[in-house]
């Protein structure tokens, strides 16, 4: 059996909330609540849900740049749950980000040769011809053409700089990359470029992915296994086909009937979802959705369902579901 390139078990993430002052605590606000899951090499887990429901925190915590409250994480079948910052360098190369947007996360003051091969200074002493030979390779991989390293960012328009931004991610040769909305900030046609480069390099190098988004086009494009937040919480884990011929959960159902579609005569009997989405300073009992649930029962309000595995294999938290 293939080991993970990323395992996460009931990963939890808090913020302790404030008040007075003395900043006393009142409360602890779960932006992650008992999260698992795993990432193999070669696929992409795509997260999605509404703003607000833990997708980024989710990213941060994979990337380590945040510590779990509870649970436990595992990168490449190794615990580094509670490795101090300096023990967690060796991991770091292994696990990569591509931001969300492209002009803020490239350094101004960085030509492109340069943004590309910096990581390597942290890893690896290179000469100046080594790395300008590593930077040419990078772009060519990625769809640039190696004569524009001397380039600085501003030159590039949005989808080259994302593709500076995923060649950077690659110089270290990572088994994981991050993605936390990456084309978001995209024209749509670029949008199609950037995610085929992605889907490319994923072929050639079997790089996973763990791909952040809001957007259900995007996420069925590219996704494996597709892992549906709210309010801090996997409500369901499925196959990308299973999850958008079917899905099980009340909450996926209104997702996907909520997105866009071509032809408006397409469109199916859309759920009543009625109103907002709960905060998390004070959740609902129970299941989180069950106030905005058409099929909520008594259990719900009582009972915070498990996510379990149902009859077609995937998982789902609800206790309408078997």
């Amino acid at each position: 059996m293939t080991t993970p390139v990323v395992q996460a078990e009931h990963l939890s993430k808090s913020f302790p909330v404030t008040r007075g002052l003395l900043r006393r605590t009142v409360a602890e606000l779960y932006a992650v609540n008992d999260v698992s899951f795993e990432i193999y090499p070669g696929e992409t887990l795509c997260v999605v849900g509404e703003s607000g429901c833990g997708k980024s925190t989710l990213g941060r915590l994979v990337l380590r740049l945040l510590r779990p409250s509870t649970g436990r994480l595992l990168i490449e079948g190794e615990d580094v749950t509670d490795l101090p910052a300096e023990q967690m360098r060796r991991f770091r190369r292994r696990v990569q980000m591509v931001f969300q947007d492209p002009y803020a996360s490239l350094n101004p003051r960085l030509a492109a040769g340069e943004i590309v091969t910096e990581p390597l200074e942290n890893y690896e002493h290179l000469s100046k011809a080594t790395r300008r030979k590593r930077a040419a390779d990078l772009l060519s991989r990625v769809g640039l053409r190696p004569e524009l390293m001397d380039r600085w960012p501003f030159e590039f328009s949005g989808g080259q700089r994302q593709r500076l931004g995923i060649a950077r991610a690659l110089s270290l040769q990572p088994a994981l990359i991050v993605a936390d909305e990456p084309v978001s900030a995209l024209d749509v046609s670029v949008q199609a470029q950037v995610l085929n480069l992605m889907l490319d390099l994923q072929e050639t190098l079997g790089v996973a992915y763990l791909f952040i988004s809001h957007d259900l086009g995007v996420v069925e494009h590219i996704g494996h296994r597709i892992a549906v937040m709210y309010l801090g919480r996997i409500v369901e884990l499925a196959d990308r086909d299973a999850l958008f011929s079917s899905p099980q959960h009340p909450y996926s159902e209104a997702l996907l009937h909520a997105a866009p579609v071509p032809d408006p005569r397409l469109r199916r009997t859309r759920p009543v979802i009625e109103g907002e989405t709960p905060s998390l300073f004070d959740p609902p009992s129970g299941c989180a959705f069950h106030p905005r649930c058409p099929y909520a029962v008594a259990t719900c309000k009582a009972e915070v369902p498990a996510l379990q595995r149902i009859a077609d294999g995937r998982l789902v938290a609800c206790h309408l579901r078997h």
